[in-house]
């Protein structure tokens, strides 16, 4: 399995206008919101992942996927994957896609919730979703995990 071995993971929520960033614990178990980057055609979002690679010493990155609910790629979805070459051209470290489909859907929920609404809402909602691509990824990882030892 890809990055099998322990360390910080990076989660990425990739948007038309912005990129949502979240970050794992050392141990890959809990996910938390790191930054919101501006996505622009410069690239400066992706220098500034690269920097939070080295900075946080990650061992791999998660971009999400979204998919449509019918299980194939949009626009969305081929937005993601160019990214995530760019990215991979980039790093040293593994990145790889993790299917995202309602991310965004349960992060607004959430943050809804917890009475985060409006223009505040917007300002984090990427960083939300891509802590839920994130929390998604190491859960299942860990559930591989648990099925290959049984």
């Amino acid at each position: 399995m890809a990055g099998d071995h322990t360390g910080r993971r990076l989660g990425v929520d990739v948007g038309s206008v912005r990129v949502g960033v979240a970050l794992s614990d050392p141990a890959g178990v809990l996910a938390t919101p790191l930054v919101t980057l501006d996505h622009d055609e410069a690239g400066t979002d992706l220098d500034r992942l690269v920097a939070l690679v080295d900075e946080h010493e990650v061992v791999e990155v998660v971009v999400g996927l979204p998919r449509t609910l019918a299980g194939r790629d949009g626009p969305a979805a081929q937005t993601a994957r160019a990214y995530a070459e760019a990215l991979t051209g980039r790093l040293t470290v593994p990145v790889v896609l993790s299917d995202e489909r309602l991310t965004t859907v349960t992060a607004t929920r959430t943050l809804s919730d917890r009475g985060v609404k409006g223009r505040k809402q917007r300002r984090v909602i990427d960083q939300a979703a891509a802590v839920e691509i994130l929390q998604g990824y190491l859960d299942g990882r860990r559930a591989a995990r648990r099925a290959e030892d049984s």
